[in-house]
């Protein structure tokens, strides 16, 4: 499945348009789909599971194929479940029929394929050796080392659920030929949606927890921002200008003021040309930067931006963990907690450590070490209340707490170098 891959991406690199990527949803790569599933995940609503596939797997994925070439393989309704929030409020969850995860990864791998050499340098998320710590760094150095004053935060009005699926076939249409793969695509995004014993058709969106939804996401906003800042816009300005996106989330950063406000016109007209439209609560232009040393700042993928200066009077950005998402986490780790009080206790601090850990991993960048550590702090504290609680005969005392948490939990740490340079990916 490699190699065909990579032929794949071999003819996009050479060839406008593919052709005869359906032949690459077969046994062997469906087979391949399904060893990279997770095992105890929930079924949609076939109510098969991947240890109830795997029961007959040989036959189960013939039969698959056989009907897909035939086209009688028609996508089921994925099953809406929702799950509870941190807090208090419910999340909608989309979980699709195994067999649709199955040909949807094979799918996403071969999009992928296609679109990586074809995607700009400007959008990182969904995409291989690309993180949002990428993202974070390239605030870091374009705002140090650029002319930039001001900011132009934008969010779109509910992205995955409006997308015009007319435009995105259109889009796909424009870069592959093969017109069976495309059906395949469009049958998926008019699957709908089983919330309960109602189905609701789909006339807009990507498929809802489909491991298509990503690359697709990918390919809509390629064609309506990407190309839009790099070929129609970009070249008119003539101040600085950057441009970053990371999935449905995106910057611009400018030199002049009267550009920016002139594009966050343009980009409302872009948007509403293919379906879209910026949320009014979460889109300003913002003043920012070496010569704008306001006391403003803005939030991106979980992160605060905000000017400040080194220990030697130099300016410098500061980035920190967003309130926002911190006081999720506390609640998050609070009724946690809640949950813990008839567990062992070494598996519970296993737990927190593994938790933690995951924690420092995306949060743990440089000048974020206050943030972690003051969260690390208030799940010690929390964790001890917890464990005191527990023990009616107040027998767990702090000296011996914090005994057990030294021994199992470690210290907070930074885990990742945004200051320093990193090669421009290829």
């Amino acid at each position: 499945m490699a190699q065909e891959l990579k032929g794949i991406r071999y003819q996009s690199e050479t060839y406008p348009r593919l052709t005869t990527l359906i032949n690459r949803i077969n046994e062997e790569s469906l087979k391949e789909a399904h060893r990279r599933q997770k095992t105890g995940k929930a079924a949609g609503v076939d109510g098969v599971t991947k240890e109830m596939y795997e029961e007959n797997l040989d036959e189960n994925i013939k039969n698959l194929v056989t009907r897909m070439k035939s086209f009688k393989y028609i996508p089921q309704p994925v099953r809406r479940t929702y799950i509870p929030k941190a807090n208090g409020k419910l999340r909608p969850l989309g979980i699709p029929a195994y067999e649709d995860k199955l040909v949807q990864c094979v799918m996403a791998d071969i999009l992928n394929e296609v679109y990586e050499p074809r995607f700009a340098d400007c959008s990182y998320g969904f995409r291989p050796k690309r993180s949002a710590h990428d993202v974070v760094r390239f605030i870091n150095q374009t705002v140090m080392k650029g002319k930039v004053n001001y900011i132009l935060d934008a969010d779109i009005k509910g992205f995955f659920d409006n997308l015009d699926q007319k435009w995105l076939m259109k889009f796909l249409e424009h870069d592959i030929a093969d017109k069976n793969f495309l059906r395949y695509v469009g049958r998926f995004l008019k699957a709908g949606v089983m919330e309960g014993t109602e189905l609701q058709d789909c006339d807009r969106g990507t498929p809802q927890g489909g491991l298509i939804s990503p690359i697709l996401a990918n390919v809509y906003l390629h064609y309506v921002l990407d190309l839009w800042y790099e070929i129609g816009l970009k070249p008119k300005l003539k101040g600085e200008v950057y441009y970053v996106r990371y999935a449905d989330d995106f910057l611009f950063l400018f030199q002049y003021e009267n550009e920016a406000r002139m594009v966050m016109q343009g980009l409302r007209n872009r948007l509403s040309r293919y379906g879209l439209e910026l949320a009014p609560d979460k889109t300003r232009i913002l003043p920012f930067g070496r010569y704008k040393g306001t006391r403003e700042d803005f939030t991106f993928l979980g992160f605060t931006f905000y000017n400040t200066k080194t220990r030697g009077g130099k300016y410098r950005i500061g980035v920190k963990t967003s309130k926002k998402k911190l006081s999720q986490k506390k609640q998050t780790v609070k009724a946690w907690l809640a949950t813990r009080l008839t567990k062992p206790v070494a598996e519970t601090m296993k737990l927190i450590d593994k938790s933690l850990a995951g924690h420092y991993s995306y949060y743990g960048v440089n000048g974020n070490f206050h943030s972690i550590q003051n969260f690390w702090k208030y799940v010690k504290y929390a964790t001890y209340r917890m464990l005191n609680r527990r023990d009616q005969k107040g027998k767990f005392k702090y000296d011996k707490f914090l005994r057990v948490w030294s021994f199992y939990v470690k210290e907070p740490h930074l885990t990742k170098d945004i200051w320093g340079w990193k090669p421009t990916l290829v």
